[in-house]
């Protein structure tokens, strides 16, 4: 009996025939509800969805033949991917098969938007005649700033550059060698905000980036500056744009994406400056035909034993099966995230190190692991151990490894080491008995954190008075402090103190600690 592929969404007839060439039995049955897909995936090996679909543990579970879950697009939020993963489910994805779909959706708001076409066309056929009501600018010699310079923000500065713009970037993971290839200058947020004719984002939406543009930011913009967002919804704060759109402060705006899908009750919708689109970014006929090709051949390929490629979580199940290294590999992640945090600069080089002989053959799984810490939070696409390390190489960070010495303390110490264009520094790690994660070592300074929750850093000179002040003004802005770790090379020398706290920290109640005398290199993360 031949396999058997259970297709539930709509996907371009390709797909079924390569998998069905490739001698697999595809039962197509877009648009089946849960119950039907529970009824019948327990004789599927392979699953295929779109973002239709959710594929929830229930169904996993149903699925007792599964071995595979893929994904004809990008995102895989549709999927219970740690479901998939205590069941040994490989889940894999398409995450190029867009990219210029989504280009050039971005390319054709962008235009639409300077010469008011839709506006425009909506105003001749209404009967009316109105040439100086839509004046227009034009894109050549005016300059296109570009939040997040992955792959699509790639292929939009390549295609603006042929219009002759000015194309600057910000992208904190990108390296300004790659960038400088591209004609694209890497520069500060600031500055997209005070040069930029045109803004265009392509990052995800994080913590981070959530309401990235807003009352503040947008402020700080040029006078007339166009806004364009095919990326995702949340990224601008909608009320904020409304009213700078509304003072004129922003000329426009070109929207694929909404705070909420669909935007039913938005007044963006029926500003005469907006131009809206329904989230058609990956929307053409190519781009469904990619993705529908590639997870067919995906799906064929590692059923075949022919490789894996495109997997969300292959190297996870993997590494899951030694329960002995699961607890270092979270701790690499920690320490990636740490590192994306708390850096300042551009990053250019990563040192792993390890000692003990249970980590001696990890390097290249704890190297991935560091850099998926670093780079989930931060980029669009999606990020595994399978593509962390070419993302790395991509963005002109370089990825070296080192056995150390046996430490002096800990049978097994993880020491990550890295260099931007401001900055050295080191964090080291180990693990209590079999789930009890540390950073022992920071900068030379000897600790003990939890990597966990809502953590301040910061330097200070090592005399009384010190911790009771930053306790004050914590204490001043009802925020509790859970636990403290402190580094010190001795009295009236420099220290480093860490503070896990139970509430967020804000911008604010970090400028009034950096304020105090004696203390520096204030900041925080997030575990």
């Amino acid at each position: 009996m031949p396999e058997k592929i259970l297709i539930t969404d709509q996907v371009d007839p390709r797909c079924c025939s390569i998998l069905q060439s490739e001698g697999f039995e595809v039962d197509y049955k877009p648009g089946i509800n849960v119950d039907e897909i529970k009824n019948v995936i327990a004789a599927a090996t392979g699953l295929i969805v779109r973002g239709q679909t959710k594929i929830t543990a229930d169904i996993l579970e149903a699925g007792k033949m599964l071995k595979v879950v893929g994904r004809a697009g990008a995102g895989v939020d549709n999927i219970d991917v740690d479901a998939a993963t205590r069941r040994g489910i490989i889940v894999m994805n398409t995450p190029g098969g867009n990219t210029i779909s989504t280009a050039e959706h971005t390319i054709s708001m962008m235009m639409a938007l300077a010469r008011n076409i839709p506006q425009a066309d909506q105003s001749l056929k209404d009967g009316k005649w109105e040439r100086k009501k839509f004046m227009g600018t034009e894109l050549h010699d005016k300059t296109l700033g570009i939040i997040g310079l992955g792959k699509v923000g790639t292929e939009v500065g390549r295609r603006a550059r042929v219009f002759e713009m000015t194309v600057i970037a910000f992208d904190p993971l990108q390296s300004e060698e790659a960038a400088s290839k591209l004609g694209i200058e890497l520069v500060e947020l600031q500055d997209i905000y005070r040069r930029s004719d045109f803004i265009t984002i392509h990052s995800p939406l994080t913590a981070e980036t959530k309401n990235l543009l807003n009352d503040k930011s947008l402020a700080l913009c040029k006078q007339g500056v166009r806004i364009i967002n095919c990326a995702r919804g949340g990224i601008i704060d909608e009320r904020a744009l409304l009213n700078l759109l509304n003072s004129g402060h922003i000329a426009g705006a070109a929207l694929d994406v909404f705070e909420e899908e669909p935007p039913t009750n938005s007044p963006l919708l029926h500003h005469p400056n907006v131009v809206v689109t329904p989230h058609l970014g990956a929307s053409t006929e190519e781009a469904q035909e990619k993705v529908a090709i590639q997870i067919a051949q995906q799906i064929a390929d590692l059923l075949h034993d022919r490789g894996i490629m495109g997997s969300v979580n292959a190297d996870i199940i993997r590494m899951t099966q030694r329960t002995e290294l699961k607890p270092y590999m979270t701790l690499a992640e920690k320490i990636g995230s740490l590192l994306a945090q708390l850096k300042l600069g551009k990053l250019k080089t990563i040192e792993v190190s390890v000692s003990g002989l249970l980590l001696k053959d990890s390097f290249a799984a704890l190297g991935s692991a560091v850099l998926k810490g670093l780079f989930e939070k931060t980029l669009f696409e999606s990020v595994n151990y399978l593509n962390a390390s070419p993302i790395a190489r991509e963005r002109g960070i370089d990825l070296e490894f080192r056995t150390q010495e046996n430490h002096p303390t800990y049978s097994h110490v993880l020491k990550v080491s890295y260099t931007t264009d401001k900055e050295t520094k080191y964090f080291s790690g180990t693990v209590f008995g079999n789930e009890d994660i540390r950073i022992v070592e920071m900068d030379g300074f000897f600790v003990e954190m939890r990597p966990e929750g809502n953590l301040l850093f910061y330097s200070n000179i090592d005399k009384p008075g010190m911790l009771a002040s930053v306790s004050n003004l914590l204490a001043k802005a009802d925020i509790n402090i859970a636990r403290l770790s402190l580094g010190r090379y001795g009295a009236g020398k420099e220290a480093l103190t860490i503070i896990s706290t139970d509430n967020t920290l804000s911008d604010a109640i970090l400028k009034e600690i950096s304020t105090l005398a004696g203390v520096t290199e204030v900041r925080r993360a997030v575990l």
